[in-house]
């Protein structure tokens, strides 16, 4: 059977047809490039959303620590030969454009401790406590005669975190069963500022 030659009018409809479904097959792509993009708008609002909601939650964490810590500091200090009159909650500072906000301030007439409460204890949290331990005595002087020391709390804390804090000095107050403790050992001589 002999196969015929297409004829310039074969060849021009094929084109059609071809350029037609290329035209389709781009609408559609196009159509599903606009439903992606609008799926990841979604996906990032949502994100926004859970990531407001984890920090809101992140804060209450912070605040249930800051209620058990209280009234847990008397006794943990008065356990280490720190006699305590007052405990002060959610400390705010402020002279000459500076400032420093303590969870808790835990005083009597000659010592203060401050004491910086997490869910969960990091180093950056470590280090920046005992940046606002160096600013306490020169943003308000009615401390600058105390002896200065500080503390950090959490429910969670790294080991590794625990020994840096306690190495830098500070006392490190943990979850022992159903109560806080301080826990470093019965040598350890706090870094007084």
């Amino acid at each position: 059977m002999p196969t015929t030659q297409p004829t310039f009018d074969d060849i021009m409809r094929l084109f059609r047809e071809n350029a037609e479904q290329s035209s389709q097959r781009s609408k559609e792509i196009d159509r599903k490039f606009e439903e992606i993009a609008e799926q990841s708008k979604q996906t990032d609002r949502k994100i926004k959303e859970v990531t407001v909601s984890i920090g809101r939650l992140g804060n209450r964490l912070g605040e249930f620590i800051e209620e058990a810590v209280q009234p847990a500091a008397v006794r943990l200090f008065r356990e280490r030969g720190i006699v305590v009159h007052e405990v002060y909650q959610n400390v705010i500072i402020e002279r000459d454009g500076d400032g420093l906000e303590f969870d808790l301030l835990v005083v009597n007439d000659q010592e203060a401790v401050g004491v910086e409460c997490k869910s969960n204890l990091r180093m950056d949290d470590v280090n920046e406590h005992l940046e606002r331990l160096t600013k306490l005595k020169r943003l308000s002087p009615k401390y600058a005669n105390y002896r200065l020391m500080g503390a950090v709390a959490a429910m969670v804390i790294p080991e590794n975190v625990a020994r840096h804090a306690i190495a830098q000095g500070l006392f490190v107050i943990g979850q022992s069963g159903e109560h806080l403790k301080i826990r470093n050992d019965a040598r350890f001589v706090p870094m007084v500022w």
